[in-house]
């Protein structure tokens, strides 16, 4: 009969003694270390590489006038060299329908070319991105000044007084990201007898009322942007319940360790790429790409055309987060039985003792 190994003092077989770890309340305890340990490390990685150093990559620009003249050549191609970068043109007859493009959020800028080409004037467009605002009106004017173009630059749509960096978008979206998926974590601990009607009930309640207190906070307690607030709060409560949801479709199909592709998907990955901090033309441009079709990147981009680009919301946001809702509670709801909370069934009634003789 085999025989386990056993210490050179004795003790206990080495075998028994990993199952035992393996069974004790230290092995879950010491793979969390690990596992927020890498989480750490992905988390400053991820919003270093994606922040810390914006460079554009890709900027559409609108031109109009004179642009295909040589002095016009000269500009946007210096312009180009300068930013290290392809600058886009989509050429329009007018300067209505530039601006119009700059509306529908197609371009980024509008360069108007006189006299031949001599002359410039650069229309950027601050709630398009501020960064990008800043940087193209930074380099414009000092490449003109080298080829001999004269630059004149206008922000045509600047952003509101209270949010100069244009971040108060970002923060709201994070805000409501991070409780979405926090007050579902909750749910699953202090109301885990809820049933699965129940728990997407509450995780729409939670997210009604979260997203009125954070929009009252920011527009009227704190006045720093003017919200336009039946769509800001809409916009905040989809959010929160699609990303409280998709950790409640986790859980269901991962348990406990549900955090882990929660924070992943929603946090390293979505926040980063939303373009709420960083404009999209400045992000890397895999996570440009990416994160219009994550839930936080569809919270920034529908939030951001209704707060600065009223009258043109697009539908493609809205449905990013109608999708992740929908497959979200469609995964929940299908793999139920395997989700770690509900209700057992009620015990039946215990038969009335019979009468004593």
């Amino acid at each position: 009969m085999a025989h386990m190994s056993q210490d050179a003092d004795g003790g206990p077989p080495v075998r028994g003694r990993w199952s035992a770890f393996r069974q004790s309340p230290f092995w879950p305890a010491t793979v969390l270390v690990l596992i927020l340990a890498a989480a750490a490390g992905l988390f400053a990685g991820s919003y270093t590489y994606s922040m810390a150093n914006p460079t554009p990559r890709l900027i559409p620009t609108a031109v109009v006038g004179s642009y295909d003249k040589a002095g016009g050549r000269a500009f946007l191609y210096g312009l180009e060299k300068a930013l290290d970068t392809s600058v886009r043109v989509h050429p329009y007859k007018t300067r209505a329908a530039a601006h119009e493009a700059v509306e529908q959020q197609e371009v980024f800028a509008v360069f108007e070319l006189r006299d031949d080409g001599r002359y410039a004037v650069l229309d950027v467009s601050g709630a398009s991105g501020s960064s990008v605002a800043e940087l193209l009106g930074q380099t414009a004017p000092a490449v003109g000044k080298k080829v001999g173009v004269q630059v004149t630059v206008r922000d045509v749509n600047p952003l509101q007084q209270g949010d100069p960096r244009g971040l108060a978008i970002f923060y709201i979206s994070l805000a409501a990201v991070i409780i979405g998926f926090v007050g579902a974590i909750q749910l699953s601990v202090h109301a885990r007898s809820l049933t699965p009607v129940e728990r997407i009930l509450f995780t729409a309640a939670y997210a009604l009322l979260g997203g009125f207190v954070i929009a009252a906070a920011v527009d009227w307690l704190l006045g720093a942007v003017d919200l336009p607030f039946a769509e800001s709060w809409l916009i905040l409560a989809l959010t929160m319940f699609v990303s409280g949801m998709v950790f409640t479709m986790f859980n269901t199909l991962f348990g406990r360790w549900a955090m882990l592709p929660t924070w992943g998907l929603m946090v390293i990955i979505g926040n980063p790429s939303s373009g709420g901090a960083v404009s999209w033309p400045l992000l890397p441009s895999p996570l440009g790409v990416i994160g219009r079709w994550l839930p936080p990147g569809a919270s920034v981009n529908a939030q951001h055309t209704a707060v600065y680009f009223q009258g043109h919301q697009h539908a493609f946001p809205f449905l990013v987060l109608g999708g992740w809702a929908l497959l979200s509670c469609t995964v929940f709801w299908v793999w139920r039985h395997r989700h770690p909370g509900g209700r057992e069934k009620e015990p039946p009634e215990a038969e009335p003792e019979a009468a004593a003789s």
